[in-house]
């Protein structure tokens, strides 16, 4: 049985965070799981952070042990009553195996919320240099990592053996002055290419030039400005417990749907 080759080049990806100056979707995906935690009718004692920027979080929960997100994860088991994976779950090269360490770092009851990129994020860069790079080359090179769909992502939780999953999105649409000015951006954020099946060397001037000229024509905003979308999937799942609800048994029920909603039943046309 062999070893499938990894994804992501984890040695270019800390470089490229090693370097990162700008952390607005770090911020960005902080804020929404405040959000989200300031709902849940409980307090947390024990919270842990994932997160491959732990300055972003250093200043937000004090009291939570922040670690990286390594291949192994510096995590106890059944430790906390809180694990936040933050925004590093979409170039994980093993995503099913950070969520089972999250949930074994969880105490029964325990809550796990992951922040990552969906598949929808930057679609207009990854189509644009696509093309491009067909027109200028013939071919195409990975230079856009593959992101997972909502639903898809979802079905990890279950795979990890967490109860009661949750998964939805967010998009953020934020523009730019040019495709130049987003690529940089992402650089900023160390979040460029880090795949490992990616070219060791840059692409053309022209293979740029054409992206830049392809994004300007077809993802212009009124006042002459680029558009890109970067989409934010959340997952929240519960470490099983015996206190936990369950399902009913199919057929279990005691009174029709009909006469709960205090509505007449209609037969459905043969």
């Amino acid at each position: 049985m062999t070893t499938p080759a990894p994804l992501t080049d984890t040695h270019a990806l800390h470089l490229h965070r090693a370097r990162a100056s700008t952390f607005f979707l770090q911020e960005a995906a902080a804020d929404e799981i405040q959000d989200r935690l300031g709902m849940v009718n409980r307090s947390f004692t024990k919270p842990a952070i994932v997160t491959p920027f732990h300055q972003v979080w250093a200043g937000r929960m004090s009291d939570a042990r922040i670690c990286p997100d390594a291949e192994t994860l510096a995590l106890s088991e059944q430790a906390h009553d809180l694990v936040i994976h933050a925004m590093g779950l979409h170039w994980a090269n093993d995503p099913v195996g950070q969520l089972i360490q999250c949930r074994r770092a969880l105490k029964p009851d325990g809550l796990l919320i992951v922040a990552c990129l969906g598949g929808r994020t930057l679609e207009e860069l990854r189509s644009c240099l696509g093309q491009a790079e067909i027109a200028v080359s013939g071919g195409l090179s990975p230079r856009i990592a593959p992101m997972g769909e909502i639903r898809d992502l979802g079905a990890l939780l279950q795979r990890a053996g967490l109860a009661l999953p949750v998964a939805d999105g967010l998009s953020l649409d934020v523009e730019y002055r040019d495709a130049w000015h987003l690529m940089r951006d992402l650089r900023a954020m160390g979040e460029a290419n880090a795949l490992a099946a990616r070219q060791r060397t840059n692409g053309s001037r022209q293979l740029f030039e054409e992206t830049t000229r392809l994004y300007r024509d077809h993802f212009s905003t009124q006042d002459g400005r680029v558009r890109a979308t970067f989409e934010m999937v959340f997952l929240t799942g519960w470490a099983p417990d015996e206190s936990q609800q369950k399902p009913l048994r199919p057929g279990s029920a005691k009174q029709r749907l009909a006469d709960a909603l205090a509505v007449p039943e209609t037969p459905l046309p043969d």
